[in-house]
């Protein structure tokens, strides 16, 4: 994508240079999570690298549950709307590659929600209700992003 824009990697983007947007370190979440364990049952977590939201979602779903996600519940970073543009990328190639604003997923009981939100905020993390799981269907992914 860089070499087809002709971007400057010194430009202005978004608060800060192009380059120290993409070279952005990745967020750990080790300690927030860690409190959240302490406090509520976690039924699975995911942290969304290489492989986007929907392929690693899956892997900590059991085989009969899937999970019907909302694109729209979070704000997705500057950056994800540049590399789509910039690069010609199709959606399904961005929510398949990219975690396009979202680096964990954390799956607790309906009832525990708004507890699990509180502590995460509480331990500094920006936290979206981004969807729910459903019971997986035989055909189509388990992990529906629309």
């Amino acid at each position: 994508v860089l070499e087809r824009s002709q971007h400057d990697l010194n430009a202005s983007f978004d608060e800060a240079t192009l380059g120290e947007v993409l070279l952005a370190p990745t967020h750990i979440y080790v300690k927030s999570v860690h409190e959240l364990l302490k406090q509520l049952p976690v039924l699975g977590m995911a942290h969304i690298t290489g492989g986007g939201l929907a392929e690693n979602l899956e892997r900590v779903l059991p085989d009969a549950c899937g999970a019907s996600i909302n694109a729209q519940s979070w704000p997705q970073p500057a950056v994800f709307a540049w590399l789509q543009a910039e690069g010609n990328i199709a959606l399904a190639e961005m929510q398949r590659t990219f975690n396009c604003g979202i680096g964990m997923a954390v799956v607790v009981a309906e009832e525990h929600a708004h507890n699990a939100q509180a502590i995460l905020e509480s331990a500094g993390e920006t936290v979206w209700q981004i969807g729910q799981i459903t019971a997986r269907e035989s055909a189509g992914p388990a992990v529906r992003v629309s």
